[in-house]
């Protein structure tokens, strides 16, 4: 979705956000060692569905500020569906009284809520330049 953004800032937004999925998917692998668990994949259906949505709204839009608008609504859908996913998940963990992995998924929380804030303040300025063109 980045090189199909045509603002500089959402961009980077989704470059930044790339990096942290990294970050994401090794505080994941801290949490499986310190359980003494082996990650199984799954394919999650939900996920695939706000994927394949975000697809045709992309595929839908013409380039420029609306598809920018698009690409934010696509991406701060996946962005929910993961915060509700990380805090479910979370709060199994503070139930369990597993401090550490609490820490590490309220760490991965934290920059979720911070990207989908920083989506809204991105798609406000789409918005803006979307209605100036029009």
């Amino acid at each position: 979705m980045a090189k199909s953004a045509k603002s500089n800032e959402l961009r980077t937004a989704f470059e930044h956000h790339l990096k942290e999925t990294e970050g994401h998917v090794q505080r994941l692998q801290q949490i499986f060692e310190m359980l003494g668990i082996s990650p199984k994949t799954k394919t999650c259906e939900g996920m695939k569905g706000i994927l394949d949505e975000g697809a045709r709204m992309l595929d839908d839009s013409k380039e420029g500020d609306l598809r920018d608008v698009a690409m934010i609504s696509a991406a701060q859908r996946m962005e929910h569906y993961e915060m509700a996913a990380y805090g479910t998940v979370r709060t199994y963990a503070e139930r369990l009284g597993k401090t550490q992995a609490v820490q590490l998924l309220d760490k991965t929380l934290q920059e979720k809520k911070a990207a989908d804030k920083k989506l809204t303040e991105i798609s406000h300025q789409a918005y803006q330049h979307a209605q100036r063109a029009a």
